[in-house]
C-alpha cells in the first residue's frame, strides 16, 4: 500500500537577517582583513541577528515562506523538525516555539542536533517517516543564530559564520518524484571539542565563571583538520547515493553544497566531476550558516530559476560530530 510513495519537496523559504556585517566590518573589531577572509573562505559579507532574535525567530519566517510556497494549511503539517545547534533554549525544543509561531496545532516538534549536517538529517527522517506511511506532511527547519556562540576576538572562526534559517515543506506524492537516494553517517570518535565544538555549557562542563573567562561557552575549531575531513567525506557521501539511485555525475542538474568554505566547495565539486556552473555558491553573501545553508541555498535557486521542476539535485554536507549527509532529489 505505501511501496509507491515518495517524499517530495512542495515548498521552500529562508529568511536572512537585515544587519550585514563586512569583511571591512571584521577589520575594526580583529586582526584581519578583507583579503585574508576572501582568499581562505571565499566570504565577503554574513548576516548578524539582532541581539533580542532568537534562532525560532528566523525559522517561523522562513517556514511561513515554505508553508505559503507549498499552498499548505499550517494544520495540515503533522511533523516539524528543526535542525540546529544554537536552539532558543536546551529545552522547550526550538521546534515547539516553530509550531507555535506558525500555528501548526496538529504537528508533533522536536529538533535535531547535528551540526551542519542537520537539515539533511531532518529530510532523511522526513522521507522515511513519509515512505512508512505515518506522516504525509512534514516541515523540515535549519536555523541557527550563531553570533552568540562565536568568539568575536577570535579571527579564525568569527570571519566563518553568519546566522539565517531555511524550510522546506516535505509531503507525500504517488508521482516518481522528490528524494531518490539518501544516507546520513556520523564518527564519533572525532567528536573532540578542540576539532569543531563547543566545549561547555552541557552536562560534561557546566557553565561557571572559569569556563566564560576561559570563553570554553564559545566556538572552537581545528580549521586545517576540519578542511581536510570535509574535502573527503563530502565526496564520498554524495558518490553513495548516486550509485544507490543508478545515477551518473553528469546526470546532475545542479550540486548544492554545505556552504562552509569556497575552497572546499570547489574542492568538492572537483572531486565529484561536476563542472563549476552546475555548482550553487552563496557562501561570499552569508558565511556558514551551519544547519541552514542547504536549505537557504535551495531556496534561492529555485527563486533564481537555477532549480527547476523536473531537475536533478544533489546535496551533500557535512559537521561537528563528525556528522555528515547526501540526497538526491528530484525536483
Amino acid at each position: 500500500m505505501t511501496q509507491h510513495r515518495h517524499a517530495t519537496i512542495t515548498g521552500t523559504g529562508s529568511y536572512l537577517p537585515d544587519r550585514v556585517v563586512t569583511n571591512f566590518d571584521l577589520e575594526e573589531m580583529v586582526d584581519t582583513s578583507d583579503e585574508w577572509i576572501r582568499q581562505r573562505t571565499g566570504i565577503v559579507e554574513r548576516r548578524i541577528a539582532d541581539d533580542d532574535v532568537a534562532t525560532s525567530d528566523l525559522c517561523v519566517h522562513a517556514a511561513r515562506w515554505a508553508i505559503k510556497n507549498a499552498n499548505i494549511d499550517p494544520l495540515d503539517i503533522e511533523l516539524i523538525l528543526v535542525a540546529t545547534v544554537t536552539p532558543d533554549t536546551f529545552f522547550p525544543s526550538t521546534a515547539c516555539y516553530v509550531q507555535k509561531g506558525i500555528g501548526a496545532k496538529n504537528a508533533a516538534a522536536m529538533d535535531l542536533s547535528a551540526a551542519c549536517a542537520g537539515f539533511l538529517y531532518g529530510l532523511d527522517l522526513a522521507d522515511g517517516m513519509i515512505k512508512s506511511g505515518r506522516y504525509n506532511t512534514v516541515l523540515v527547519v535549519g536555523g541557527e543564530v550563531f553570533n552568540n556562540i562565536v568568539d568575536w576576538s577570535d579571527r579564525s572562526t568569527c570571519v566563518l559564520f553568519g546566522d539565517g534559517a531555511g524550510a522546506a515543506v516535505v509531503q507525500a506524492t504517488d508521482e516518481p518524484k522528490g528524494i531518490l537516494a539518501s544516507y546520513i553517517g556520523s564518527d564519533g570518535d572525532y567528536s573532540d571539542n578542540d576539532l569543531l565544538g563547543i566545549p561547555a555549557g552541557g552536562s560534561r562542563m557546566p557553565i561557571t565563571k572559569g569556563v566564560i573567562d576561559q570563553k570554553l561557552d564559545k566556538l572552537k575549531m581545528n580549521g586545517r583538520e576540519v578542511f581536510k575531513l570535509g574535502v573527503r567525506l563530502m565526496p564520498e557521501a554524495a558518490q553513495r547515493v548516486l550509485s544507490e539511485a543508478d545515477v551518473s555525475v553528469e546526470e546532475i542538474d545542479l550540486l548544492i553544497p554545505h556552504q562552509a568554505n569556497l575552497r572546499i566547495i570547489e574542492a568538492v565539486g572537483d572531486r565529484l566531476g561536476v563542472p563549476r556552473e552546475k555548482v550553487y555558491i552563496n557562501v561570499d553573501k552569508y558565511g556558514n550558516t551551519s544547519a541552514a545553508t542547504v536549505i537557504i541555498a535551495l531556496d534561492e535557486a529555485i527563486r533564481e530559476g537555477r532549480a527547476k521542476p523536473g531537475d536533478l539535485l544533489l546535496f551533500v554536507t557535512f559537521g561537528a560530530g563528525l556528522t555528515w549527509g547526501s540526497t538526491l532529489l528530484r525536483l
